[in-house]
Formats: C-alpha cells, structure tokens, sequence
C-alpha cells in the first residue's frame, strides 16, 4: 500500500468527526454525572442467570470442538454491582458490560478464551487483570482508572482508556504488549507522554489531557498517527528521526506560537497532514506558505491540500534561503588570504 492511500484513512473532516464525538460523549458524561448527585451508592446488583440467558448468544463449538457453548455476552446497562456469576461461563470470548456500576471484573480472570472485552462506563479504578492469552481488544472508557498497570495481554491490539483519571503511563512493557498498534488516552488527565515505549504501536490518542511537550515516544517507529489536539503543547521538540513511519500529526488547540517550531518536523520522512489550527502561529500572514518552506513533504495543513504552485513558491523560497546562507558563510570567511 502506497503513502498516498494510507493517508485516505485520514478524511479531510477528520477533526469535525472527532469534536462531533467529544460534543456526544460530552452530553453522555453529564448524563452520568446527573446520576450520581442523585445517589453515590448503588443497590446491590448482582449478575443473575435469568439476566445470563437474556444476555447469550452465538453459539460456537468450544476449544477441544467435543460440544457446544455460547461465547458471546451483552449485559450493558443493567446496574450491575457485581459479575461474580461470569467465574462459571469460562467459554466466552466476546464480553459486554458496560454502563454498569462495578467496582470490580476479576471474575474476567477466569475466561480465558476472551477475545474482546467492552466495560466502559463503570466505577473501575483499575484495568488489570490476569494476563488473558487471546484477549484482543479491550476497552474501559470512561471508568475512575487512575494507572496503566496490570495489562499485559500478549495478543492485546486495541487498548481503550478515554476519558478516565490517569496522570502518568506507567507499567506498558513492550515485550509483554507485542502486538498492541491502538492506544487511546484521549481525555485523562496526562502531564507526560513518557512510558508510551511500545515500538509496534501506530495509532496513539493524547487527544484533552495537560501535555506541554512531546516527549518519551523516540523509538515509536511505526507509529503512523499521533493526535494531540486540545492540549498545552508549546514547542516541538520530542520528535525524532526514528519516527520514520509518523504520516498525520494532529497538534489543534494547543499553543505554538513560533512558526520555527516546525523545522523541528522536518525529519519525518512520510509526515503528509498536519492540523495546527486554534494555535496563535495560524493568526501569522502566510503562515501555510511559511509551514511548506519548512516541511516540503506536506500534502494537508488542516484541512486543506496544497496546490501545485503552492509547492512551487515554497520551492522558490527555499531555494533564495539556501543561496542567502551560503552567502553568509562566504561572507565569514573572508577574501582568501595570499
């Protein structure tokens, strides 16, 4: 697959799809937040077999293929306090239990034929868990998790953290998290980018946390997008060579001031769309001019992609810039002496 149809996956209303789903999610949390004024604590609720049979499907053969169980369970929305039930149900690979009020799921340690895992909105103050061999995706969206630690499923692709309470990464060991390439974080309360070292990771969401730096994320060689969007990021430095694969970079509302700042993503090979829009460098004249100087491998700034005799003045320019600073050298050099 070619640059050009990778970056196909980037849509040009990409960042309105996403401030569409901030607006809802927004909506949803406030919802949420109603709920508790009303009250803290919650009934006891546990999961029962009547709300069991309701909530099975697909029957598939079990691992040893000698019988038959269902492996699929949707139990959202039932005001669960407790799974304690699930222990029993060890077939099930693909778990449901989101916008409930649990506190605890390690009742899940015991599926370890679970391939996806959905327990967003809950009371979850942790996402760990017992390593599970085939667990694929994971999310825990909108929980009271306060760390990463305790996740360490080999097969783990797609890991969901949105929206919780969490400060710093912590415990993410690439040599356990092979195969892990989508990591959102988007809406937590971030303050560094430090222990995201997951050399195969290509999709990472920092999206609404209290960034001020890019730093930590060296040997992401493969990743590909990186958004940043609504943070306090003021410089860019932090991003590296090695960051060969990096082809969208989303750094909206954040507060880049220096249009300088962008010699510092000259050495991303394949970066091809940026957004910078809402930072006080987009109020600058030319400033889309001044950002193809600096990177001649854009193809989008922002929403926009870059005409051909855009290319061409940025063209002219850089070229009267190298020709003004071999002058200048020259110039410190002097004649040449007899």
């Amino acid at each position: 697959m070619s640059d050009e149809d990778d970056l196909e996956d980037f849509e040009p209303d990409q960042d309105d799809l996403e401030r569409e789903e901030d607006e809802k999610e927004t909506e949803w949390e406030d919802d949420r937040k109603e709920e508790e004024d009303v009250s803290e604590e919650w009934l006891p609720t546990p999961l029962t077999e009547d709300m069991m049979k309701e909530g099975l499907s697909l029957l598939c053969k079990t691992g040893n293929g000698l019988a038959h169980a269902y492996v699929k369970l949707e139990v959202k929305e039932r005001e669960l306090t407790d799974i304690h039930l699930l222990r029993s149900y060890i077939h099930l690979r693909y778990v449901d239990i989101s916008e409930n009020h649990l506190t605890d799921m390690s009742a899940l340690n015991h599926l370890t034929h679970l391939l996806w895992l959905k327990a967003d909105g809950n009371r979850l103050r942790s996402a760990q868990l017992n390593e599970l061999p085939y667990l694929q995706i994971a999310s825990f969206a909108y929980n009271q998790i306060t760390d990463t630690e305790g996740i360490s499923h080999p097969r783990l692709s797609i890991l969901n953290l949105k929206g919780n309470h969490i400060r710093l990464v912590t415990g993410l060991d690439p040599e356990k998290l092979i195969s892990l390439h989508t990591l959102e974080l988007r809406a937590n309360q971030l303050e560094s980018t430090m222990g995201i070292n997951l050399p195969m990771l290509k999709n990472l969401f920092l999206a609404q946390n209290m960034l001020k730096k890019v730093e930590g994320l060296e040997n992401l060689k493969n990743l590909t997008t990186l958004h940043l969007r609504d943070n306090q990021v003021d410089t860019l430095d932090g991003f590296s060579e090695e960051m060969k694969s990096l082809q969208y970079l989303n750094l909206r509302g954040n507060m880049i001031s220096n249009l300088q700042e962008l010699t510092k993503l000259r050495n991303l090979p394949k970066l091809r769309a940026l957004v910078l829009l809402d930072n006080p460098c987009t109020d600058e004249n030319d400033y889309r001019q001044e950002a193809l100087v600096h990177m001649p491998q854009l193809e989008r700034l922002d929403k926009e992609f870059f005409e051909e005799e855009d290319r061409a003045e940025a063209n002219e320019i850089r070229q009267r810039m190298k020709e003004e600073q071999e002058q200048d050298a020259e110039a410190d050099i002097g004649p040449d002496q007899p």
